[in-house]
């Protein structure tokens, strides 16, 4: 009965959102290198980091060729074609026909009171409007696309060098010993050399490129003021599409996937697809984790599912390891502005980190039957389910 008490508790906290970054994901296809077509076919379904809002607009994937590096092809996509602007008109449920917006999704994501964010836009109280503001920082502000240049990296050779080496083996063996056996252990080289260039190591390396939404004051007024309509306008429609320059993207940094071997056990190893899907998603989950150490504005909050035992949904596809150290946030609303205050620092339990990476229950990897990764507290003090925790660097 506690468990299923202690279970039901977790769940009900799960459903409980908090406000999440929200993410647009594109990938460069290079045209030139082998597998570029099956790596551009799987990243269409590839799913998206779940710590960060889908933000996806319609062009996933850019073309290139050896001739145009990858960031280059990167950024002149995005500035040629105002993304940024597109992702705040997404924002914003903006009609390009009547330039008609709407705060559906604003309410949605930043988990406001919808009466309250009427009475706001009724009024005509929106510059300046706490409501408003705060969604800004806390949802605009961490909008952020990621452009990720996939390569594989062709181990071929190496997998039919050895496959070439049982071939040999067969063929000296079939000879020495000659008849139906050495027929049969010729059959058998000649399987195992399949079997090597079907193993042969497939790996990719990512380059992720981090760019985030700039959305201040300056912006957010001349928007609301100038651009923002509930009802069909043609003067705002198009004070949007003739200033669409005014939204920019500011590059942040990027981040190198380390390229390591990604185990196929659970993979069909007949079905190329599933093998490149794994080793890509594992990668740039990888890359992810990596830029939301690094970069401050990039970083993502968890709640916790529960404080007895101290336990969150994150784990290895988030490069936790039980060196790793959080910070436990109590959330403060003043005003209808939102703010953080630390209250604990919190350390993984060895042993109890949850790996959550894609595909890690059909490889048996030590760690996946687990449902979350547990802490233990090392500083601060009261925490209780709910609180989110934020990695410290």
């Amino acid at each position: 009965m506690l468990f299923s008490q202690l279970t039901f508790a977790q769940r009900v906290i799960e459903e409980i959102d908090y406000r999440r970054s929200s993410i647009y994901s594109v990938l460069i296809n290079n045209t030139d290198q082998r597998l570029g077509t099956h790596i551009a076919d799987v990243f269409i379904d590839m799913p998206l980091p779940d710590k960060y809002n889908n933000h996806d607009l319609s062009v996933k994937i850019l073309t290139t060729d050896k001739r145009t590096p990858a960031k280059e092809k990167g950024q002149d996509f995005l500035n040629k074609n105002y993304v940024a602007s597109h992702l705040v008109a997404r924002w914003f449920n903006r009609n390009p026909l009547t330039g008609e917006c709407n705060m559906s999704l604003i309410k949605q994501r930043g988990l406001y009171n919808a009466s309250e964010f009427d009475r706001a836009i009724a009024a005509q109280t929106i510059r300046g409007n706490d409501l408003l503001v705060d969604a800004g920082e806390e949802l605009l502000a961490n909008t952020f696309v990621i452009v990720n240049d996939i390569r594989y990296i062709d181990k071929e050779k190496a997998g039919q060098i050895a496959g070439a080496i049982f071939s040999a083996l067969g063929a000296i063996a079939g000879a020495a010993v000659g008849g139906d056996l050495g027929k049969s252990v010729n059959e058998l080289g000649n399987s195992m050399n399949e079997l090597m260039k079907t193993l042969k190591g497939f790996k990719v390396k990512v380059h992720t490129h981090l760019y985030r939404l700039i959305w201040n004051e300056e912006t957010a007024a001349t928007f609301y003021e100038t651009m923002y309509t509930e009802e069909p306008d043609e003067m705002k429609r198009l004070a949007f599409e003739n200033n669409r320059d005014l939204f920019k993207l500011e590059y942040v940094g990027s981040q190198m996937s380390s390229g390591s071997e990604t185990s196929f056990i659970g993979v069909n190893l007949d079905t190329p697809d599933a093998m490149i899907r794994k080793a890509c998603v594992r990668a740039i989950d990888e890359n992810v984790a990596n830029l939301s150490k690094n970069f401050e504005s990039f970083k993502v909050k968890i709640r916790l599912s529960s404080a007895e035992p101290i336990q969150a949904p994150i784990g290895k596809k988030e490069e936790i390891t039980e060196k790793s150290k959080f910070e436990v946030l109590e959330t403060i609303v003043t005003n209808n502005r939102t703010t953080y205050r630390r209250v604990a620092v919190i350390q993984p339990v060895k042993g109890m980190i949850w790996d959550n990476r894609y595909m890690a229950k059909e490889e048996c990897a030590v760690g996946s039957q687990l449902a979350y990764t547990t802490f233990k507290k090392i500083s601060g003090g009261e925490i209780l389910p709910g609180m989110l925790i934020r990695e410290i660097k």
